[in-house]
């Protein structure tokens, strides 16, 4: 519960005003309720007691229309004003939470950032902060609203109609209503776990299916898959059938509790206007309140179904936004050496946590303006592993590693990704255009430059294409869709020598190139950047050709 409040309290932060604009309408429109019921239930009984008394000529009937007309039309303004500031207040603090959440992804470790790439993780992290969409709107601003509606309700029938009501219908909501909404928030856990287990395993199962639909075609095996995937659906409908279910026994359980609350708020009333100790108009409005305050309770009840996938939901989302910081640097890393390599690597090593043998080790090397360092070895030994500790992805088990005399840990990270860039061996796309995608390697306020974009394409022998495409606005699909894998590649390798790195490391830079496109790319990347060294890692021998020596990791 600790986790909810805490991010319940940061949703809040940002958009506060109009959060605490829209709990003070919530109020009033469950306020209003209450009294528009209330009045009218007096004003029906008090206009009945005029007539049998023969003193209906004399009774007022206009103000007390006109305060049933003005509460109608008021508690419907106040109800789009509390959804018009709430949503919007929600939708807001929504999309900041994103944004921290993106921001403690990136402060995560390289190796835990590859594992979020995965489709499973991604549609978990957006169900997380959709399950999230919930707690304002579903279960603090309800919570808080209908709380303070009982504390008024007390307060007013305390006064109208005295203690005696007033106490009974507070404590039977209390402890009847409350009753039930713990009921279901424990019953509805385990369902509600299931329904998101289902939903996840639709989404997962649905990509995987359209991705390999042609593969499963031709093995024969799309039919089975579409069934797997027919499965979860059933599994999903059949927890939500359950939380319907419960939800219709909890609603007994309230519609009981109601009725309680409003037979009690009429024997005490109807006790007392026996007595003569208020009107018979008067006890009614007991009855009638006790009646409209179901409807602040009511509220709460799908949030507390959902509760428990809140909760889930808040602790993967608060573990991933409470990130720490990357170190900054203590030690200043001091000005360049001019006469220091570009790049200068010393007895490096590199083993993962909890394991005894490193990945690689003893790697030492230096790299000279216009350079190739090619890195070779079996497969498994550690070669892409070892440019992501060269790009400061991750830091090295043991051993020293400089750009231009520094430290590279000193380095804090700006200046470090303007003096080195890595292109992966799966690089990303973006559903945009060919200059959008381009300008994700310049800082955030610079300006894409056209001579320079169609320089580095046509250094990767990209150029006709993009022309053919319409131009730099050509637009891709998602992740790239329109290129094939070798054209997304080599768009990548442009978008990085666009930064005109001092270093740049390359992971299998002409994978899915024909010999002689792959020459043209290499060939071309070192035209474009004469001075730049090049730290190459690839199964391809003829790329070996191109590197000015190498270097076999054991």
């Amino acid at each position: 519960m600790k986790t909810l409040l805490t991010l319940a309290w940061r949703l809040i932060a940002d958009q506060k005003w109009s959060f605490l604009r829209g709990l003070a309408l919530s109020f009033l429109v469950l306020a209003m309720g209450a009294a528009l019921l209330g009045l009218s239930g007096w004003f029906v009984t008090a206009a009945a007691v005029a007539g049998i008394s023969g003193l209906g000529l004399d009774f007022d009937f206009f103000r007390p229309s006109a305060g049933v007309r003005g509460l109608a039309l008021g508690r419907a303004a106040a109800r789009y004003g509390e959804r018009l500031l709430t949503h919007d207040a929600t939708l807001r603090a929504l999309a900041d939470l994103r944004l921290a959440l993106m921001d403690g992804v990136a402060r995560r470790p390289h190796e835990a950032q590859a594992r979020l790439r995965g489709a499973e993780a991604l549609n978990r992290l957006t169900s997380d902060v959709d399950a999230l969409d919930g707690l304002l709107l579903r279960l603090v601003l309800p919570f808080l609203a209908g709380g303070m509606a009982q504390l008024a309700a007390l307060g007013m029938l305390w006064w109208l109609e005295g203690e005696a009501i007033g106490i009974a219908v507070f404590l039977i909501y209390f402890f009847g209503a409350g009753f039930g909404l713990i009921w279901v928030a424990r019953a509805a856990r385990r369902d509600a776990r299931a329904a998101e287990t289902a939903l996840q395993g639709i989404r997962r199962r649905a990509l995987e299916t359209m991705r390999a639909r042609a593969d499963l075609a031709i093995a024969g095996q799309l039919e089975e898959a579409t069934a797997r995937t027919l499965a979860e659906v059933e599994a999903d409908a059949l927890a939500r059938r359950n939380l319907e279910a419960l939800d219709r026994r909890v609603a007994a359980v309230i519609a009981a509790t109601t009725a309680l609350a409003g037979a009690t708020a009429l024997a005490i009333g109807g006790q007392m206007a026996a007595a003569g100790q208020i009107t018979p108009a008067r006890a009614a409005i007991g009855l009638f309140v006790a009646l409209a305050l179901a409807e602040s309770v009511l509220l709460l009840r799908r949030g507390m179904a959902e509760i428990g996938r809140m909760q889930e939901a808040g602790a993967r989302v608060r573990d991933l936004t409470d990130t720490p910081p990357r170190p900054v640097p203590e030690i200043p890393a001091g000005p360049a050496d001019p006469q220091a390599p570009l790049l200068e690597a010393r007895a490096l090593s590199f083993a993962r946590p909890g394991s005894t043998r490193p990945v690689f080790e003893d790697l030492s090397f230096t790299l000279r303006p216009g350079e190739t360092l090619f890195l070779t070895g079996p497969s498994g030994a550690g070669k892409s592993t070892a440019l992501a500790v060269l790009a400061g992805l991750m830091p090295p088990g043991s051993g020293t590693l400089s750009i231009e005399g520094r430290p590279l840990a000193q380095l804090p990270e700006p200046e470090l990704r303007r003096h080195l860039t890595m292109v992966p061996q799966r690089s990303q796309l973006i559903g945009g255009s060919i200059a959008e995608n381009l300008a994700l390697a310049l800082p955030a306020d610079g300006a894409l430059d056209e001579d320079a974009a169609w320089a580095a394409l046509r250094a990767v022998a990209l150029d006709e294409v993009i022309a053919g495409r319409g131009g730099l606005g050509a637009m891709l699909g998602e992740g790239g869709g329109g290129l094939s894998g070798g054209q997304a590649k080599r768009l990548a390798l442009a978008r990085a020598a666009l930064r005109q790195p001092k270093v740049l490391l390359l992971d299998e830079p002409t994978e899915g190139l024909d010999p002689a496109t792959a020459r043209t790319t290499l060939t071309g990347l070192r035209a474009l950047l004469p001075e730049t060294g090049f730290v190459i890692v690839s199964h391809r021998s003829p790329d070996q050709a191109f590197a000015t020596r190498s270097i076999a990791l054991r």
